[in-house]
């Protein structure tokens, strides 16, 4: 597949088309204070049994571009413009009872507080029951139990036979996490969203859930979308790699490519940030300087430009004037950046490299 600046798509070579397109996404809140620009021109595309990693600080607009792809943005007050389409289907301006439809049977989302997403009043079962039954209108209640059951047994659940009636309360942090894939795949989605669904997990149960997802990935072949800000997280289920920052993607590559050669300032921040278990205990990790800017009044050229210790390497102070364009790296394979510095892997190589050369090691 061929990948252009304004439309990333998977670098994945298998020809195969991608199930989820999303194309010029803009998405913005009016509120008391003024117009909030959460998400600006965003494209990207995911194939079937391919995971697209989408990384970034909170406020990124992580969260706020996969809910519009599932229609969960109170259409009265959220303005969306755009394209999205899931297995061909086009989502912007589609019916609530379309969008009802899809959602949950095309597409699924595995949000990242499951004790939340879960009601505390109804057993698990029914809970997930309820999911089945809403795509399958004719199964019979007692049909609808059993895949309960199958789906519980099948993401690991012990004694799902009786498990099955608990509830949520009475599930750990990483069951509960479970329970929420589970439901998330009752119907056999191609398309699953996973918000940071190892938030709050330590890292055993963490690697669980992740292996889990891979496995189940292999067996139903679906794409996946991997919100998280953990780039270990990436490394270990991303193919490819979108960065964003404030509401925009700024770098989108492969794994491999994002985690080695990165050419903007910002995912080198990332990367600096991460903690080395095997660096002398006085290393003091190295933070992002400074804060993101508002969305209510995006700055005129790069949102990065306040907090970017290599804008002085751009002649005419262009990074703060001029907003750069989504365009191929000097490596081109599909590498896109948006940043203004002409030799970035130059300065990454001699410069920034040594800060972030345990981070970097990891392969997919």
């Amino acid at each position: 597949m061929t990948t252009t600046a304004n439309a990333p798509a998977s670098s994945s070579t298998s020809g195969n088309e991608p199930y989820l397109v999303v194309d010029d996404l803009t998405v913005k809140f009016p509120t008391a204070d003024g117009l909030v620009h959460a998400v600006s021109n965003l494209s990207y595309s995911v194939e079937l049994g391919k995971t697209l990693g989408i990384v970034g600080e909170s406020g990124s607009g992580k969260s706020v571009s996969s809910m519009a792809v599932l229609g969960l943005h109170d259409t009265r007050s959220a303005r969306i413009t755009g394209s999205i389409k899931v297995g061909g289907q086009e989502v912007v301006g589609l019916s609530e009872g379309k969008m009802r439809e899809m959602r949950g049977n095309k597409a699924a989302m595995i949000f990242q507080d499951a004790l939340a997403a879960l009601h505390p009043f109804f057993r698990v079962g029914a809970q997930l029951a309820e999911a089945y039954l809403v795509h399958h209108p004719d199964a019979s209640k007692k049909q609808a139990r059993a895949r309960a059951v199958e789906m519980l047994d099948r993401v690991g659940i012990p004694e799902p036979h009786s498990r099955v009636d608990d509830y949520p309360h009475q599930f750990s942090g990483g069951m509960r996490q479970r329970v929420m894939i589970a439901m998330g795949l009752i119907n056999d989605p191609s398309l699953l969203i996973a918000d940071e669904p190892t938030t709050a997990l330590d890292v055993t149960v963490q690697a669980q859930i992740l292996d889990l997802l891979q496995d189940l990935q292999r067996e139903f072949n679906s794409a996946i979308v991997m919100i998280t800000h953990d780039l270990g997280v990436i490394a270990e289920m991303a193919d490819d790699v979108m960065v964003m920052y404030s509401g925009r993607a700024v770098e989108y590559g492969t794994v491999r490519t994002i985690m080695t050669k990165p050419e903007m300032p910002y995912t080198w921040g990332l990367l600096s940030s991460i903690p080395d278990v095997s660096s002398d205990v006085n290393t003091k990790m190295v933070p992002i300087p400074g804060t993101p800017p508002s969305l209510l009044t995006p700055p005129p050229g790069c949102a990065f430009e306040p907090r970017c210790t290599h804008r002085d390497k751009v002649a005419g102070g262009l990074c703060g004037t001029a907003l750069p364009e989504l365009r191929p790296a000097s490596d081109g394979h599909g590498h896109l950046k948006r940043c203004h510095l002409t030799d970035a892997d130059s300065i990454f190589q001699t410069e920034v490299l040594p800060d972030v050369a345990p981070a970097t090691s990891e392969e997919n």
